[in-house]
């Protein structure tokens, strides 16, 4: 396993010319998870994945002709290892200059690589998924609430809250997230949904708690997966899922979602801010 000082993460660094796999950069997710309680033996106490979509893909084709595609990706969160993204970048655009015969060649390296790196199956198809046309109406965005607001981080639990009394089930959404890579400093920009059945939540103190993660060092997997453990730790629903749809950056978008065992997955779909 390479350690962060044999990484090219944070440095700059020349696109690669050939192929090459080692520059896929995993990293554990269980430090991150045992900050939120969760041990290194204990059963996840959520299901659910990262979906990646990918914007920059290409290759040279048997004539060396060159191929352009998109990539869906999607990795279990049950890997042991997220990849980080920089290098996953890096890593696609070292196909840039290398042949193959087949596209579906291209698709299976590229899935048998990223599941060597997290340490799980990853599936990988060419395309996106569409836009969202409509879709935002089924949830309630809390926006536009009046609210005052003057903490920024670290992410604060305490700001969550149910209301007693009998259960709702109603999806929120939040245009208001915003983390930073801890790696690079750069600003990560998302929308979060969140739809559950229980006690009602209160939304002010959903607003702030969303908002607590602005100046939050994290990378985009480990906010959502605090952002479920704290939610179901402090609103006890019955059934919760957390789906963060972040923007692009450098070709490459990131949608983690977590979920309560049972919960369908969300449709596959993209914000227009991606």
């Amino acid at each position: 396993m390479p350690t962060p000082e044999d990484s090219l993460l944070g440095r700059e660094v020349a696109y690669p010319a050939h192929y090459d796999p080692a520059l896929l950069f995993p990293i554990p997710r269980a430090p991150a998870r045992a900050e939120t309680g969760i041990g290194a033996d204990a059963a996840l106490p959520f299901i659910g994945h990262d979906r990646w979509h990918a914007y920059e893909l290409s290759w040279l084709d048997g004539r060396g002709k060159p191929v352009v595609e998109t990539a869906t990706i999607t990795v279990p969160a049950t890997t042991p290892h997220l990849v980080e993204s920089k290098s996953l970048k890096l890593y696609l655009n070292s196909l840039n200059g290398t042949r193959f015969d087949e596209a579906d060649a291209v698709r299976s390296r590229i899935a048998a690589d990223l599941s060597q790196a997290t340490g799980a199956v990853v599936e990988v198809a060419f395309g996106l998924p569409p836009f969202t046309d409509g879709e935002a109406n089924d949830a309630t965005c809390i926006d536009a609430l009046e609210v005052d607001i003057d903490h920024y981080g670290p992410p604060d639990a305490g700001l969550l809250r149910a209301e007693d009394g009998h259960v709702v089930e109603e999806t929120l959404r939040s245009d208001l997230l915003k983390s930073n890579c801890p790696v690079t400093g750069q600003p990560d920009w998302a929308g979060v949904r969140i739809a559950y059945r229980g006690p009602r939540i209160d939304r002010e103190g959903l607003l702030r708690y969303v908002v607590s993660f602005r100046d939050h060092a994290g990378f985009h997997e480990q906010c959502v997966e605090r952002m479920f453990v704290d939610l179901l730790a402090r609103c006890r629903p019955e059934r919760l899922s957390v789906e963060a749809r972040y923007t692009r950056r450098g070709g490459l978008d990131i949608n983690p979602w977590r979920a309560t065992p049972g919960h369908a997955a969300p449709v596959a779909i993209r914000d227009l801010r991606q």
